[in-house]
């Protein structure tokens, strides 16, 4: 009878779980905000194109060093290793929750000096008086969870949600990484132009200064106009130590992202003197490429898909939890006895508990996760809302570098003309000294402001790649440079 009645009990444990419900809401990839697929505001058709970016983007600046100093960075970094390891975490609480869908197994073994009721009981069935004696006993017990409504499920799917956002974070690791690199690494050549061309500025109004004091000495300029042609050579020199200086830490900062001391900062570095040069058109893809491809968006959505796995998680709790229970070994006061009829203990049957009278806290959790679900679905749409502004300012700001750098080469290359005029009027004597050091303050700074303009193109070139989120993918997808016509950036 009791057989049979275990035997039908079981039976029914079974069906019910194969017909169990899941109880809290399925996840669904949220809709992206209106218009997310609408071409970018700020493309410049003459600098930029739809094609998809690449993920190595750095590549296509045609620098072997660059690309050596990025993989080397995505090997050692830091900031890298940490968020590898907080991966490995997320993994290893994955395979914790996937461990909640087996049974949970218990042996345990141990001896009991003393007298208590159980101990009375074995005794009595052996014929014995109750008395202060020995207990021993070696059991072992099962228990396996009826996911009768989906509570282990969800906590699954809450688990490998949070692994794929730790993933994504990671991912976003990477992205940082390779634009930080390249960044420092544009900085120290950029900063090295600049460097080259102080000291060309020097050399310049220095020459043009030895001339003012020979014609001084000759009787032909004034002793004012020696001073203000010395003062323009002592302000020229005066900014190279500053780019020095600035170009050091760039290299510091390099060495930093690379995951190394200051001493073992890559020296070699400040041999260039020229920032790298993208020869192509910038490629942008849309707005709907890059929502797949940014990780923070990728992140948001599935921090969302673990909340919305919360849910369930915390209405399971408002109903009951079912367990089969199975236990073997055995009880007795000699040890002799733990292996015999006398001796061994077993039993299986279910287990059930529920909090079914006070659940105001339950449901209080089950609120919680509601609202901690609608929190993670306003920050999804706040990321994809920031993804599509950071690319939209940076093509911005990178047009207004471009046409700014534009603009300015057709200044130098006008004031170069007037200089090399200017020079040759003075020593003929038809232009005053005043005429020329003016002319010579603007060549100056004009060479200079290209210089500086160069260095702020480049960086916002890089800016532009960090927005579109390339960079991450360990596997690298073909980085094939375009054959469309050129950028201005190497003019």
């Amino acid at each position: 009878m009791i057989r049979s009645l275990h035997r039908i009990l079981l039976t029914g444990l079974a069906a019910a779980s194969l017909s169990a419900c899941r109880v809290g809401p399925n996840f669904h990839a949220p809709t992206l905000p209106n218009r997310t697929d609408s071409p970018w505001m700020s493309r410049d058709p003459t600098a930029e194109t739809t094609v998809e970016p690449p993920d190595a983007w750095w590549r296509l600046y045609s620098d072997p060093r660059l690309d050596q100093l990025v993989q080397e960075a995505l090997r050692t970094n830091r900031d890298l290793a940490a968020a590898d390891a907080n991966f490995t975490a997320a993994r290893a609480a994955l395979s914790a929750a996937h461990a909640n869908r087996y049974p949970t197994t218990e042996l345990s073994a141990g001896g009991l000096y003393g007298r208590d009721a159980v101990t009375d009981e074995i005794l009595e069935l052996g014929g014995h008086r109750p008395q202060t004696t020995w207990l021993f006993e070696d059991i072992f017990q099962a228990a396996y969870e009826v996911d009768l409504f989906g509570r282990v499920h969800r906590a699954i799917e809450a688990a490998n949600a949070n692994a794929d956002s730790v993933a994504a974070t990671r991912d976003s690791v990477r992205v940082v990484v390779v634009a930080e690199v390249t960044r420092a690494y544009a900085a120290i050549c950029a900063l090295g132009e600049q460097v080259n061309v102080a000291h060309h500025s020097l050399q310049i109004v220095s020459h043009e200064a030895d001339i003012v004091a020979q014609r001084y000495e000759a009787g032909g300029n004034s002793q004012y106009d020696v001073r203000r042609a010395q003062a323009l050579v002592a302000q020229v020199k005066a900014s190279i130590p500053t780019l020095e200086g600035q170009r050091r830490a760039a290299l510091f900062e390099l060495t930093a992202v690379l995951g190394q001391t200051p001493a073992d900062a890559p020296r070699d570095v400040e041999q260039c003197v020229r920032p790298p040069q993208l020869l192509v058109l910038i490629p942008v893809g849309d707005g709907v490429s890059l929502i797949r491809r940014r990780p923070d968006v990728r992140q948001a959505e599935r921090r969302l898909a673990a909340a919305t796995a919360q849910i369930g998680v915390a209405t399971a709790d408002l109903y009951p939890t079912i367990r089969l229970v199975g236990l073997y070994g055995g009880a007795a006061v000699e040890l002799s006895e733990l292996t015999t009829n006398l001796g061994v203990t077993w039993g299986v049957g279910p287990s059930i508990s529920w909090n079914f009278l006070n659940q105001a806290a339950a449901r209080a959790r089950v609120r919680q996760s509601k609202a901690s679900e609608a929190a993670a679905l306003a920050a999804f749409d706040s990321v994809v809302l920031n993804a599509l502004k950071e690319t939209e300012q940076a093509l911005a700001l990178y047009g207004a570098a471009l046409a700014n750098r534009q603009s300015l080469a057709e200044a130098q290359d006008k004031i170069h003309g007037s200089f090399d005029i200017a020079h040759d009027e003075f020593l003929a004597g038809s232009l005053s000294n005043l005429d020329l050091l003016t002319t010579e303050q603007s060549l100056v700074a004009l060479d200079a402001a290209v210089a500086s303009a160069d260095a702020t193109l480049v960086q916002d070139q890089i800016a532009v790649f960090k927005a579109l989120g390339g960079g991450w993918r360990k596997e690298d997808r073909a980085a094939q440079q375009p054959s469309s016509a050129q950028t201005g950036a190497g003019s």
